[in-house]
């Protein structure tokens, strides 16, 4: 069953969905690209990896709601009578580290296996103002903005900050393609909600034709191979809707939800 909303489902940007949409989109994209530019071009799945040390109250604020670790009882430390045992002079507490890892793609040339064509999906973090996911991710984009490479980035989420880029139309998702043969200027799809998710080129290098997906298309299968229409909708969109959006919202609703 494709999802039933004309463009983008916000009930997608729901914690419970939004990381496994994430994966789902990019990978499947992924066979979806490659199928049209073998055998002169790899397409790989590749992961950023965010790290930021974190206190006990921010590993609590951070991750993923669906999943949890289950500590196990710690039993009190116990030294044989006849071992000396040396205690240290004080205490410190040593934050663990959280580690992000999110899917992207890359496009690379088989024979001089250079890195041709980036392709991202945003993800809440990276939108997060004054995050340290946000301060990493933007610091790559910069690198490939600065490189031969392309780069296609797609904003899903209504949420957060949008990503730099001037002038920047009034919209609610957007598209960016950017060649290095046109910058600083950038290809650009503003788009409000009831949009339908368009086709967009995928560059690639001279004289190859650009690839193409279909945002829209890659969006239904997403959504019938994982089932999504049996949970997503047991709570409201996050971020929460407008009272009008969430009017339109509701005709579009599954009956069985």
């Amino acid at each position: 069953m494709p999802s039933p909303f004309p463009g983008m489902n916000p009930y997608l940007e729901r914690d419970i969905a939004w990381h496994d949409f994430h994966e789902r989109f990019l990978i499947l994209g992924a066979g979806i690209i490659g199928a049209q530019i073998r055998p002169d071009y790899i397409v790989r799945v590749d992961d950023h990896i965010f790290v930021q040390e974190t206190t006990d109250d921010a590993r609590r604020a951070i991750g993923r709601p669906d999943l949890a670790v289950v500590p196990t009882a710690r039993p009190p430390s116990e030294h044989p009578s006849n071992v000396a045992v040396l205690e240290a002079p004080a205490r410190i507490r040593v934050h663990p580290l959280d580690v992000t890892r999110e899917a992207y793609l890359s496009i690379i040339d088989r024979h001089s296996r250079e890195v041709v064509t980036v392709v991202e999906l945003l993800s809440p973090a990276n939108k997060r103002k004054s995050s340290p996911d946000r301060v990493q991710y933007l610091a790559k984009r910069d690198a490939v903005l600065a490189s031969p490479a392309n780069l296609v980035e797609f904003d899903l989420l209504r949420g957060g900050e949008p990503m730099p880029g001037e002038p920047r139309p009034s919209c609610t998702y957007s598209i960016v393609v950017s060649r290095p043969g046109e910058r600083p200027d950038s290809g650009f799809w503003p788009l409000r909600l009831p949009d339908p998710l368009p086709v967009v080129p995928i560059p690639l290098r001279s004289p190859h034709p650009d690839a193409s997906l279909d945002l829209q298309a890659l969006l239904h299968r997403v959504y019938d191979e994982a089932g999504y229409e049996f949970y997503i909708y047991d709570g409201p969109p996050q971020p929460a809707l407008t009272p009008e959006e969430a009017a339109w919202a509701e005709t579009f609703l599954p009956k069985t939800s």
